[in-house]
């Protein structure tokens, strides 16, 4: 065997592979917005003790993509309409914690059996099915990029806006409503912003999983910082590498994203927490 043989035997594989990646680029450039965005928005559901409230809404997403899938509309159209009433619901009904788990509670049980029963219903390929639950790589066309880029970019602006009102509200709700913030409005509107990107995130990591960038990249982070710049950052690289990451590998096996996606996620988290207690340790020593 001559170098050119092992260089074929080498290299030869490299140009199927770079195809594979062109045709997941959109949702690598998707998974990498998903993860910025989600890893940021995820550091006030931990500061709001709302990640039961992540999962909920993502059932009722479900169940409004497989009714789009059903009726043979946009998947992702009919998960931002589910998202969007489970998120009104909760905000407007679950101002008070036991208020909030409670109608989770209600909500989730109801939203995963509507959408089996949606599921149940739909004849077309079995894939379509899978992959509401557990998410698809080569999902993201061209024209729904550009929405989920879209509203990314909407809900990146909206965490912006209220940035203000809404850490203060996360972190001290008394004194901030004493102080004059509207704190239902504030609320109601982080839920809304939440629903739009638990939405996008169904799209990419399924149903189930989908904590695995709206919550675990934030716990991390909270995890070895706690400034009020520091989180944000460490959370939303966090959810980029997990999302990225978890792509880049899914192209070169045979699994769905989502499992490479939740485990990078919980590795992060994992050495975080390592970390931290060690952080912890070595502050309490004399």
């Amino acid at each position: 065997m001559n170098w050119a043989d092992i260089a074929d035997a080498m290299f030869g594989s490299l140009p199927d592979y770079a195809d594979i990646l062109a045709l997941v680029m959109n949702s690598v450039i998707a998974g990498a917005v998903l993860g910025l965005v989600g890893g940021l928005i995820g550091v006030f559901v931990m500061q709001r003790d709302m990640a039961f409230a992540v999962h909920g809404i993502s059932e009722l997403s479900f169940a409004g993509a497989a009714a789009a899938l059903l009726i043979g509309v946009d998947v992702v159209t009919g998960s931002i309409v589910g998202s969007l009433i489970a998120a009104a619901i909760i905000g407007w009904l679950g101002a008070r914690a036991r208020d909030r788990n409670s109608i989770i509670g209600v909500l989730m049980p109801f939203g995963l059996g509507l959408g089996i029963l949606f599921l149940s219903l739909y004849d077309g390929r079995s894939a379509n099915r899978f992959s509401l639950l557990t998410g698809q790589i080569v999902s993201v066309q061209t024209a729904q990029l550009g929405w989920l880029i879209g509203i990314s970019a909407f809900v990146l602006i909206g965490i912006l806006v209220i940035w203000r009102p809404l850490r203060f509200d996360s972190l001290d709700p008394q004194s901030a409503a004493a102080r004059g913030v509207p704190t239902t409005a504030v609320s109601l509107g982080f839920m809304l912003l939440l629903g739009l990107m638990v939405a996008v995130s169904v799209h990419i990591i399924g149903a189930l999983l989908v904590m695995a960038l709206l919550v675990t990249p934030a716990a991390a982070a909270m995890r070895i910082a706690s400034g009020p710049v520091a989180v944000p950052v460490l959370a939303a690289s966090f959810g980029l590498v997990s999302a990225v990451g978890g792509i880049l590998l899914a192209i070169m096996g045979t699994l769905p994203v989502s499992p490479y996606i939740t485990t990078i996620s919980f590795a992060i988290y994992l050495v975080c927490r390592i970390v931290g207690s060690r952080q912890g340790r070595v502050t309490r020593t004399p």
